[in-house]
């Protein structure tokens, strides 16, 4: 009965017809919590936010459980919840779970794709260092292969998509687990069908999160199974990508084809053509898988030569031809002179630098997964990131061990309409009533005294 009464009142904290109650998922509307001397109450507030979210993952109501993850996802991404991963982490991985898995409560897309959000962030909390990321690695990655097996509900899979990716990233063990990542994510695109089960085309937007998804965790790998057979399909399909209308899928190939090159496939398959001189046929089998993936290439560059010059067709956004003009001309350099790109972003008063495709693709991969303020966040104080990345921020304290708050950070956690003011003032007014109703109590028992004096 207890429990129930408190699922109530979390359901209603939570619970209300205006959306900016919740903290939004999108990358563009958060920013970064930070610890200010004078100001704990912020922080109790979002510890308090955090617990009642907790319990309303177990509510009926589907959209209680939205705005719940929302406010789990926003908390996370903006700040570093280690004191209440440390309580409640296996509480919390389950019940994201629960949104997964088939046979549990009905998820809508919505839910799932925040769940799985949580997952993804609960998994770059923890860090590679922890035995919780493998924990999360090892409870997770069955019930998403099966839900993208399933292909239950497109709608659903992008998301979906991310959560693997990151937790094999972080919690993946050795090579040949990201590789069975990498093979989860290929067959979204290339089912395995039976014979009653016709085929679902996926749309534009899914092959791009797909293929940014295996991009990544292909840029984990130092080594690969030279299967040739593998490798040619997979480069004649990114090849045909290119060829696609829509942008976004030409720029995810392209840098999937930029990342296989640049880890040198090619080069290793006439390698071991050369050393492959005890068995004959072998030999010839790798000359002729490297003789086809040589026509391959000299196909890639000339396709990406034609998009770093396409001229903006009718309709087409300025924004989206540069960005493609300026990736294929940074691969195009890469085939002529073996430059990679080099990348430099600001992280406050320090400077986060990459050199290589794979740097990039990491980079820009994790920036969209946290959004773009929770990325510098992370960046300042996740150490798994900075092992990532090679970067050490440089310590700024003010005399007093004060952090400043940015104009940023005080519409987040100050403003009247922030999610934190809005779920203290509905503690506060609830605190009001109660004490009201406690008062009443007293002075209705203090008018029967009388009377009976």
């Amino acid at each position: 009965m207890g429990k129930r009464n408190s699922q109530r009142k979390n359901a209603a904290m939570l619970d209300s017809d205006d959306d900016s109650s919740s903290v939004s998922s999108s990358s563009t509307s958060r920013t970064d919590h930070v610890s200010v001397s004078g100001n704990e109450e912020v922080l109790f507030d979002q510890d308090a936010l955090l617990d009642h979210a907790l319990d309303a993952l177990d509510e009926k109501r589907s959209s209680t459980r939205e705005r719940a993850l929302s406010v789990i996802v926003g908390a996370f991404s903006s700040n570093l919840q280690h004191q209440f991963v440390d309580k409640k982490f296996a509480t919390l991985l389950h019940l994201c779970l629960a949104s997964i898995k088939k046979g549990s409560k009905k998820a809508s897309a919505k839910e799932i794709a925040l769940a799985s959000h949580v997952i993804g962030l609960l998994s770059l909390t923890v860090g590679c260092g922890d035995n919780r990321a493998r924990e999360i690695f090892e409870e997770t990655a069955r019930p998403l292969d099966e839900f993208l097996t399933s292909k239950s509900d497109l709608t659903k899979i992008p998301s979906l998509l991310g959560c693997l990716a990151i937790i094999t990233f972080v919690g993946g063990n050795d090579q040949e687990e990201t590789e069975k990542s990498m093979d989860i994510l290929w067959r979204v695109i290339h089912p395995r069908l039976r014979s009653n089960v016709v085929a679902v085309k996926p749309s534009a937007p899914l092959i791009t999160a797909i293929i940014s998804a295996w991009s990544f965790l292909l840029s984990t790998m130092s080594e690969f199974k030279l299967n040739s057979k593998h490798w040619q399909n997979s480069i004649s399909y990114l090849s045909s990508l290119l060829d696609k209308e829509d942008r976004p899928v030409r720029i995810a190939a392209g840098e999937a084809l930029a990342v296989i090159f640049e880890n040198g496939i090619i080069e290793k398959f006439s390698a071991d053509s050369k050393g492959a001189s005890a068995m004959i046929q072998e030999e010839i089998n790798l000359q002729e898988s490297y003789i086809h993936l040589q026509g391959l290439k000299r196909k890639v560059i000339n396709q990406v030569k034609n998009l770093s010059v396409e001229a903006g067709g009718k309709g087409s956004a300025k924004k989206d031809l540069n960005n493609q003009r300026n990736l294929f001309r940074d691969i195009v350099e890469f085939f002529e002179y073996g430059y990679s790109p080099e990348v430099s972003m600001k992280i406050g008063g320090d400077s986060l630098q990459t050199s290589s495709w794979s740097q990039m693709i990491q980079l820009n991969f994790l920036k969209h997964f946290l959004g773009g303020g929770g990325f510098i966040k992370h960046m300042q104080e996740n150490e798994f990131l900075q092992d990532v990345f090679n970067f050490t921020p440089k310590r700024r304290y003010l005399n007093n061990n004060e952090h400043r708050m940015s104009s940023g950070e005080k519409r987040m956690f100050k403003s009247p309409n922030s999610v934190q003011n809005k779920a203290r003032t509905q503690l506060l007014n609830k605190q009001r009533l109660l004490s009201e109703g406690r008062n009443l109590g007293h002075y209705a028992a203090s008018m029967v005294d009388d009377e009976a004096f």
